[in-house]
């Protein structure tokens, strides 16, 4: 057996080395467009045009980043982004953490406190999970329109808190099914209630998969740009309508270094979460909440 295992040692060694190779390959070539970003984005204009994409800046320079913060033309203003970042960041951090607590309380109620259709409430909330985006705009404006809340920042956080809720449930649905149902059952004969019980028990076991929705909302509500569009005015934009509009301003010169340096910066919040919190995100998904 040792002969064998010696005998094959090398042959597993080379696939592994292969495997690398081709990893590292895929790596390089999916991370490329970000790199021709950051390159552009450092450049000054002479250098874009007289040089190819992948060619090292010769004078580094922040002027694209400066401009594309506090003064390229996103239409008939020429302010930055950096207003409509602080937009997104004003409709992302509330939207986040409506959506991912109200998750964790409907995933907590559909598994530990089951009702009479209860698994029909499930099933239709994880069939809202399905719903393609652009079939509610009317619907959705119109109840924006009702409730007084068109082009605010306070109708964004309720359209995404709306549309989030589906996909929280179901990861915390998920998680929570497998906590131990007993646990949950000797709180209630101690008279432990409701929230009591979720408070003792529940979250303090909930921090993986907290992560979890907490990435994917940021991710989803950062990212997004058909709501963005259709539900803000100009003053509530966030930045991904902000760098869209900048892209399309078509008056003077065609500056790739500030558009590169714009995109950039509307990337930096969701790189840096997922730098930060990528390896929790995994963990949150391998410990439950793709279970089910």
């Amino acid at each position: 057996m040792d002969n064998v295992i010696r005998r094959r040692t090398p042959a597993a060694r080379c696939w592994r080395l292969a495997l690398h190779a081709v990893l590292i390959l895929a790596a390089l070539f999916y991370l490329l467009p970000l790199a021709v970003m950051l390159i552009t984005s450092v450049k000054p204009l002479d250098e874009i045009t007289a040089g190819t994409l992948l060619a090292l800046p010769q004078s580094p320079t922040l002027a694209p980043w400066a401009k594309a913060w506090g003064e390229a033309c996103t239409g008939m203003r020429c302010e930055g982004v950096g207003g409509y970042f602080f937009n997104s960041i004003a409709i992302v951090v509330p939207a986040v953490l409506i959506s991912t607590v109200v998750g964790a309380l409907n995933g907590y109620a559909l598994t530990k406190w089951r009702f009479k259709g209860s698994e029909l409430v499930f099933a239709l909330m994880l069939f809202g999970c399905f719903i393609p985006f652009q079939v509610v705009l009317l619907p959705m404006a119109q109840t924006l329109g009702w409730l007084g809340l068109s082009s605010s920042r306070a109708g964004l956080i309720l359209v995404h808190v709306v549309f989030g809720i589906a996909f929280t449930t179901l990861f915390f649905r998920n998680f929570y099914v497998a906590v131990p149902t007993e646990l949950v059952s000797a709180a209630k004969l101690d008279g432990a209630g409701f929230f009591r019980i979720f408070w003792r028990i529940l979250l303090p076991v909930s921090a993986p998969i907290i992560v979890v929705s907490v990435i994917w909302q940021f991710t989803q509500i950062w990212n997004d740009f058909l709501f963005g569009v259709a539900f803000s005015a100009h003053d509530t934009q966030p930045v991904t309508v902000a760098l869209n509009n900048l892209v399309n301003t078509s008056t003077g010169v065609r500056e790739y270094n500030v558009d590169m340096a714009a995109a950039m910066i509307a990337a930096l919040p969701t790189l840096v979460v997922y730098v930060l919190a990528g390896k929790y995100f995994v963990r949150g998904l391998t410990a439950g909440s793709v279970k089910g």
